[in-house]
């Protein structure tokens, strides 16, 4: 048994200092906008999930009855999660609230590429602000972390539309309600399925040939000005797109989004923009992906409360930084190999260790008797800055030797001035 569960992943330590850069680059881009971190339990109930209809995520559950014979669910995304603990302090909470995580979660689904049953997903949101400034603030977050970890504009591009948009023109083909939250799951679905197959779909629905043609020249409309043609120059939906890029214009970020009406989002509770970010070359499945969702307290049975956020796997973005040699190359960030030469000096080097640490080094110590050979080779392959070596002859005058390992240059030095 040396392979884990199909769709999980094990973090070797070269993996996970790899992890724990990518997590500090989440939080980094986070915190500099002003966010705060928040966690919750990675199991909840299944009603949580299962109250949200006409969405694929339903069906991809990890769920099953406790030993209280209550139904249970291992967190698919960590969006309604949030939710309940926004609800349990209703009125209480100062607001905007603006908080960030980044939680495992579990869908049950055909592993591919980018896509676990696990996965870990860097969510920020901002609740109590009505209008597209957060939304624009959220752009904002994307781009400063993409610089971070070395991607440009010409490397991503943040696909931006709206459910409004959606409401609109589904609106004028009598399409609402359940009808309007499943249309979008299908169409969500596009770049994943060919036409014939998502024709049939919306016409499983009782979406006739004329219906189907007009979304899908909808679809086609790839400027805010033919949006602006299309709907009206009164469509609430086409001047609040106008606003939000205005907004990221003033950011300096315009060359990072570009409005395309194909971006739907499958998930039922989208209200307004919604967003994806993609590799232009289009190699890979969308990086992150996110919307307004003011509506989702209300279908836990809560009051609403104007809400925006994203979240952003961990998979496709370790893909594309590989892809393009930006994945950075970390040792263990050991300090000091301390040596005893010999089981005698075995307590000695402890207490070297021990006030090396003390001083706020990292330090390796060398449990077992080796050889020299092996204890160079040691701190080469862990790339410690330095070596320290406990000898009988200077111990026994308080004295140790240090190696810088970079240099080669050995001095002697009293215990009590580690």
């Amino acid at each position: 048994m040396t392979q884990g569960v199909r769709g999980t992943r094990d973090f070797y330590p070269e993996d996970m200092r790899v992890r724990n850069w990518l997590f500090e680059k989440f939080h980094s881009a986070a915190l500099s906008h002003g966010f705060e971190e928040y966690d919750s339990p990675v199991l909840e109930t299944e009603e949580l999930y299962t109250r949200k209809s006409g969405e694929d995520i339903t069906q991809q559950l990890y769920n099953f009855k406790d030993k209280g014979d209550r139904r249970v669910s291992l967190r698919p995304e960590m969006t309604p999660s949030l939710a309940r603990m926004v609800m349990a302090r209703s009125g209480i909470l100062p607001l905007p609230i603006k908080w960030y995580s980044i939680p495992q979660c579990w869908r049950y689904e055909r592993t591919q590429r980018g896509r676990g049953r696990e996965h870990y997903q860097w969510n920020v949101d901002i609740w109590g602000a009505e209008g597209v400034e957060a939304d624009a603030e959220l752009i904002s977050v994307l781009a400063h972390f993409f610089e971070s970890v070395g991607l440009s504009e010409e490397d991503l591009v943040i696909r931006v539309s709206s459910r409004k948009v959606l409401e609109e023109v589904l609106g004028k083909l009598g399409i609402s309600g359940d009808d309007f939250s499943k249309t979008c799951v299908i169409m969500d679905k596009m770049d994943k399925l060919p036409p014939e197959a998502i024709q049939t779909q919306l016409a499983e629905i009782g979406l006739d040939q004329g219906a189907v043609s007009t979304i899908q020249e909808f679809l086609a409309i790839d400027g805010l000005e033919q949006l602006s043609e299309e709907l009206g120059e009164d469509s609430i939906a086409a001047h609040e797109l106008r606003s939000l890029f205005s907004l990221v214009e003033s950011y300096g970020l315009e060359e990072w989004i570009s409005f395309d009406a194909s971006v739907v989002r499958g998930l039922a509770y989208y209200t307004g923009p919604v967003f994806e970010a993609n590799d232009r070359s289009g190699d890979l499945r969308a990086i992150c992906g996110g919307g307004r969702y003011d509506r989702l307290i209300g279908t836990l049975g809560g009051k609403d409360l104007p809400a925006t956020g994203f979240g952003f796997g961990d998979m496709v973005i370790m893909e594309l930084l590989e892809s393009k040699g930006l994945l950075p190359v970390l040792s263990q960030g050991v300090s000091d190999v301390v040596f005893g030469m010999g089981p005698e000096l075995r307590g000695a080097a402890m207490k070297v260790a021990n006030q090396l640490r003390s001083r706020g080094r990292r330090v390796d110590l060398v449990l077992e008797d080796k050889r020299m050979k092996w204890v160079f080779k040691h701190a080469d392959r862990i790339a410690s800055d330095r070596l320290v070596m406990v000898m009988p002859d200077e111990w026994a005058n308080g004295i140790v030797k240090i190696k810088e390992l970079s240099t080669g240059e050995e001095r002697a030095v009293s215990f009590e001035e580690l």
